[in-house]
């Protein structure tokens, strides 16, 4: 699947949160990117590349004080070649980009990965 078409299913899945969500999502951007950099898998200790689908860079909303401000946007990244190595068809690609996507924001919302395992997220 080329670049636009992934960029194009991010966007989709967006469009599909609630729009109590998208509400509360500010100073936030989404991008697409092939696989994590060498650094981002050095910090969490990754190996493989393609083990990694998505990942939040930023300050939980539920964590920022007032303190928080001037500061650049978070960040959540989607990796596209992590995830059509997992998956088989472009309704598997859509499926498991949704899931990326609302993984990311709930981190972005401050839960953590075993509140968003237990919301099955």
């Amino acid at each position: 699947m080329n670049k636009i078409a992934f960029e194009k299913l991010v966007k989709t899945s967006l469009d599909d949160l609630p729009t109590k969500f998208l509400r509360k999502m500010e100073n936030i951007i989404i991008v697409v990117e092939d696989v994590p950099s060498k650094d981002v898998l050095l910090r969490f200790g990754v190996k493989n590349p393609l083990h990694l689908l998505g990942l939040y860079h930023g300050v939980p909303l539920g964590k920022r004080g007032y303190r928080y401000g001037n500061v650049l946007p978070d960040k959540i990244s989607i990796y596209k070649k992590s995830i059509e190595a997992l998956c088989r068809t472009e309704e598997e690609i859509l499926l498991k980009v949704r899931e990326v996507v609302m993984h990311e924001i709930g981190h972005y919302f401050g839960m953590s990965e075993e509140e968003l395992r237990k919301a099955n997220i």
